[in-house]
């Protein structure tokens, strides 16, 4: 049996090939699917199987594209409604590729259409080696049950769904199944997710907190309570994986635009979206622009961030940066990508056009502001869980994914210092950004984040029990 899987990190997401005897399945694909077909034909492979293991809502599949470019069916769950011609399978169905057979157990919960895969090498045994647990089960985690609220399921309905799901099926498996699921640390899906990418059934049942014994009424109580609020995007993606995505050959290039252009569209309320890191988007920038930069959670942050249906231009050191945001923005749905400021912020400035910034600082001067002046504000923009394991003395939290909605309730003038501090200073860039839009004049980054503050040794303040959630560090 040939078996690989693909961890795409900017979204926490893995996909899978599995083969034998020149035929091969991939289970939930990404969006650009060229990895999938060269590793496919380097293996002497012929995908005859494109599985979804549920309607993803945190990104665009390719199932159709990798369908059309090569002949293979599409499977989802029989729940699933696709709007395209489709094998819907229901519990206990099975596929073949050569010696490996493929079997399908129905586990709503997350999803109600969701569905695993059990991976049975018949070379080496009749009994599954491996379950493919889609956003069933994750490492360390199960799937959140809110993300169906709109399609007459309540999260307590779909939380009793998961635990028959989880209890009544895939922890009736033998210990040594391996578990390959469909996300990993920093996915929006679930809360609690492992940054390793696979484990066993065993290694749950012993680490797992949703796994232990409890009632279904405890389950349920724990499932829903504290919900973090699902992005704007999620239904969005949720709906094109059901009607299919269009292939990216389709979508229109951007167009190279000049400052005067770009100049001109901002009035008319087009998006400015900074993909450059945070020292150099500190360092000098469009005003009124928004930093979500490539080296971290790109698309993730890009989807919760900006506006459904908003026009995007493009603000890029190199042609690579403009291509690479294109793809993965697509990823999560945003095709509306009209152009990019032609020679970047360079260009910008030659224009004779004005520049803002926005001072990085580091952890020990961050210190110093804070041992110096009582009007230093800090705000974290880490999630709460985050926020409550330990936070720098004065902060007060403001998550990244609502700041836009909640930054005037927090008691800050915006005319005093304000440093913007999250886990490493990806997301505070981002915030910082936001904050500037907002009229906040200003403002400091704190670049390395809490995490260079923790490994200074410089005290934190707790404000809740809640350590066991992994601290993304972005």
């Amino acid at each position: 049996m040939y078996f690989k899987q693909f961890y795409l990190a900017c979204l926490a997401h893995a996909s899978y090939l599995i083969g034998s005897d020149g035929e091969a399945a991939v289970v939930d694909p990404q969006r650009d699917v060229d990895e999938y077909i060269a590793e496919a034909e380097a293996n002497k492979l012929k995908i005859k199987y494109v599985i979804e293991t549920h309607l993803h809502a945190d990104f665009v599949s390719g199932h159709q594209e990798l369908a059309a470019r090569s002949g293979a069916e599409i499977v989802f769950g029989e729940k699933a409604n696709a709007a395209f011609q489709h094998r819907a399978v229901r519990d206990g169905e099975e596929i073949r590729l050569g010696k490996v057979v493929l079997r399908f157990i129905e586990t709503p919960g997350h999803t109600p259409e969701g569905i695993c895969v059990l991976v049975i090498d018949t070379e080496v045994s009749s009994e599954p080696q491996k379950i493919l647990t889609g956003d069933t089960l994750f490492i360390g985690d199960v799937g959140r049950p809110d993300l169906a609220g709109g399609k007459g399921y309540t999260p307590q309905m779909m939380a009793e769904m998961m635990y028959e799901s989880l209890h009544g099926k895939i922890l009736k498996l033998p210990d040594e199944v391996e578990v390959y699921p469909a996300h990993g640390a920093g996915s929006m899906c679930g809360k609690n997710m492992s940054k390793e990418t696979s484990s066993t059934i065993g290694e749950q049942r012993k680490f797992n907190y949703a796994l232990k014994p409890m009632t279904k009424e405890q389950f349920v109580s724990m499932m829903t309570a504290d919900l973090q609020e699902a992005p704007a995007y999620f239904p969005r993606d949720a709906e094109i994986n059901r009607a299919g995505a269009r292939e990216l050959s389709e979508l229109s290039p951007p167009a190279a635009l000049s400052p005067q252009q770009i100049s001109e569209l901002r009035e008319r309320g087009h998006v400015l979206l900074d993909v450059r890191s945070a020292a150099e988007f500190g360092a000098g920038h469009v005003p009124g622009s928004v930093n979500i930069g490539l080296g971290g959670q790109f698309a993730i942050w890009a989807g919760s961030l900006i506006p459904i249906n908003s026009t995007i231009i493009l603000i890029a050191e190199t042609a690579e940066q403009i291509d690479e945001s294109v793809v993965r923005l697509a990823r999560v749905g945003i095709e509306n990508v009209n152009g990019y400021l032609e020679g970047g912020v360079e260009n910008w400035r030659r224009a004779g056009l004005p520049v803002d910034s926005i001072p990085q600082v580091s952890v020990n001067e961050l210190k110093e502001k804070l041992a110096a002046s009582a009007d230093l504000q800090v705000v974290d923009v880490r999630r709460p869980a985050e926020y409550g394991g330990g936070h720098v003395p004065r902060a007060l939290n403001a998550p990244l994914a609502t700041l836009d909605r909640i930054a005037g309730q927090l008691p800050f003038a915006k005319d005093k210092p304000t440093a913007v501090i999250c886990a490493g200073g990806y997301r505070s860039s981002a915030a910082a950004s936001l904050l500037e839009q907002l009229g906040f004049t200003n403002l400091l980054n704190v670049s390395g984040g809490t995490g260079a503050w923790i490994n200074a040794g410089y005290p934190v303040e707790p404000t809740t029990s809640q350590t066991d959630i992994p601290v993304c560090p972005e």
